[in-house]
């Protein structure tokens, strides 16, 4: 892939590897800037149902204009792959920010802040996360915080709140596939059923208690109780409402 030319993008480098594909850098030739391409497997691109799905959401999710949401450029075809491409986003993810050492609370809220900013402007068009977890979130050089790879989730809202609703997502049409990375689960998510946007919630106090601590929750992603009590003490109200066994309470 390295050095191929996909239309106007000259494949540079690899950045890395994820479940839904490889992202490369690469440099627009006609723009004269760089970008990031994620490349989808010939299992999803061979699948003219899951195609179709994949390009409504990325044109939902290329909607969403907002400084701390990593933004999607447009969809490429290329030979047997499916190309997405997007927005480069330079810098550290929180992942290795935090493998330092716990984040001073000084350090910390901005970051927090942006990142609740990015979830609200997602949840208010209906587009559920899913993977919030460290290494989805990059902190630029100047501070700024850019939350990547959006499950590209699919409303199936039945009220008026569309970001209440269950969500699907493309992997999901697998038989008992569960998406999202099992330390940042909520308990819902863990067990395979419906989700909204309080999974997200869930997701984001892991982060957070991971972030001021240095360490994971040790009790992420338990089954849910008939307990409105949150899953273990934390030491911020935050992260203590945001990880409430019970949706209800999130």
């Amino acid at each position: 892939m390295i050095g191929r030319q996909i239309g106007p993008y000259a494949v540079l480098s690899k950045l890395g590897e994820g479940g839904m594909g490889e992202v490369f850098r690469a440099r627009d030739t006609r723009l004269k800037r760089e970008v990031a391409l994620k490349v989808l497997p010939p299992t999803v691109a061979r699948d003219h149902d899951r195609i179709a799905r994949f390009e409504r959401e990325a044109e939902m999710l290329a909607a969403l204009n907002h400084p701390n949401i990593a933004q999607i450029h447009g969809v490429v075809d290329a030979d047997d792959s499916l190309v997405l491409v997007m927005e480069l986003v330079e810098g550290e993810d929180l992942a290795v920010r935090i493998a330092r050492g716990p984040v001073p609370v000084d350090e910390a809220l901005p970051i927090a802040r942006q990142i609740a900013d990015a979830l609200e402007a997602a949840h208010e068009r209906g587009i559920i996360h899913r993977d919030l977890k460290p290494a989805n979130i990059k902190v630029r050089s100047d501070g700024t915080v850019k939350v990547l790879d959006f499950g590209l989730a699919r409303s199936d809202a039945t009220g008026p709140d569309s970001a209440m609703g269950a969500v699907t997502s493309p992997a999901m049409t697998m038989q008992g596939v569960i998406i999202g990375t099992a330390a940042y689960m909520s308990p819902e998510q863990a067990r395979g059923k419906p989700v909204d946007r309080r999974a997200d919630v869930w997701a984001y106090g892991a982060v957070l208690f991971e972030m001021l601590t240095g360490r994971r929750h040790s009790r992420v992603a338990m089954p849910p109780t008939r307990s409105r009590r949150c899953c273990a003490p934390i030491p911020t109200g935050s992260c203590c409402v945001a990880m409430c066994r019970s949706r209800s309470g999130r």
